[in-house]
């Protein structure tokens, strides 16, 4: 890890070398992130699953589509935001990375969270939730709450993996992405949907 917050080609280059936990030695290449990186929006998944580990992107593959859906939902563009992970290399099979992993990963994030200084954190799924919010989040009873920490406003939402599993939950998602619309309308300058 870089010892000083870097510019941010340059904590992206060192992000793309990194040999920290076991998954680099698995994955095809790092997915560093995608979008502005001075948007005041910054959303958080666990980790890049297959499609993600070939295009070197999050959230492109079925899982990416139905979060453009859910962004688009109340106005927001996915360039309009950030995308990055807990961890920056896929886990095999897809497994929810381990806490070795995200501890040997999640100074990535941290930096690039100090670089870009989001006003607010939305954290896709539990493990995220997990990591960023609390160790005992529970995204059934808490997804679309608010909670003020470090200077970010964070809240989460179901997975968008974890919809396209059940459904049902998508009227509640719905739900948190208006919370969110509000959210961004009351202490975003910059990152409104139009």
């Amino acid at each position: 890890m870089l010892t000083e917050t870097p510019n941010w080609d340059a904590l992206k280059a060192a992000c793309l070398s990194c040999t920290r936990c076991a998954l680099s030695e698995t994955r095809t290449q790092v997915v560093f992130g995608v979008g502005d990186p001075q948007s005041e929006v910054l959303f958080i998944g666990e980790g890049p699953g297959q499609e993600e580990d070939l295009r070197g992107e999050p959230f492109v593959g079925r899982a990416g589509q139905l979060l453009d859906v859910m962004l688009a939902s109340v106005g927001i563009k996915r360039e309009a935001i950030y995308i990055a992970n807990i961890v920056k290399c896929r886990p095999p099979g897809n497994r929810d990375p381990l806490n070795i992993e995200q501890d040997a990963c999640i100074g990535w994030l941290r930096e690039q969270t100090k670089l870009m200084r989001p006003k607010i954190i939305v954290c896709l799924g539990r493990v995220a939730a997990m990591k960023i919010i609390r160790p005992d989040f529970k995204i059934t009873s808490e997804h679309g709450q608010w909670v003020e920490k470090g200077g970010f406003w964070m809240t989460a939402l179901y997975h968008p993996a974890f919809l396209l599993r059940d459904p049902r939950h998508k009227p509640d998602t719905f739900a948190d992405m208006k919370a969110l619309e509000n959210k961004m309308r009351e202490v975003c300058a910059r990152t409104l949907p139009d």
